[in-house]
């Protein structure tokens, strides 16, 4: 039998370039914490970060859907949040801060849309607080799953 050699490992620092925060506006308390660590991350590595919301097409029903005028609603409603989001960011000492509104499944296009354009090394996204069918916290698997760069799901 052999001796085991020693590993032979050397610690490096990492570094993000780029990160992405997925804000849920059905779940505020979840997005809260996922943002808090997000701008945390920002501002010490001095990087940019996106924040991105989803529009779930999915949560409106078919009236909802067919209704130019409830969509556009709840799109301009999204696209408050995200301002105050940016704010936040931007008052906490994120230097580069880029809103993002997506429609449809998030995780889908979380992974398949805005990660492909964004760029980002890091994705946060919060885990779900409330019961309900389509959150982003319960896209947390499938963003870990598929995404191309790392996830961290902040609890």
């Amino acid at each position: 039998m052999t001796e085991k050699q020693p590993l032979n490992i050397e610690v490096t620092s990492m570094h993000y370039q780029k990160l992405l925060i997925a804000i849920d506006d059905d779940d505020p308390t979840s997005s809260k914490r996922a943002f808090n660590y997000a701008c945390t991350v920002a501002k010490m590595y001095q990087i940019p970060m996106g924040i991105v919301s989803i529009l779930e097409t999915s949560d409106l029903n078919i009236y909802q859907s067919l209704s130019p005028n409830v969509v556009a609603k709840r799109r301009e409603e999204i696209a408050a949040d995200l301002d105050i989001f940016v704010q936040k960011a931007q008052e906490f000492g994120v230097q580069e801060v880029t809103p993002i509104l997506g429609e449809g499944n998030p995780g889908h296009v979380i992974v398949e849309e805005i990660i492909p354009e964004f760029k980002p090394d890091l994705v946060i996204c919060g885990s779900k607080t409330k019961p309900s069918k389509h959150l982003i916290g319960t896209h947390a698997s499938y963003l870990s799953k598929y995404a191309p760069s790392s996830v961290m799901v902040v609890r």
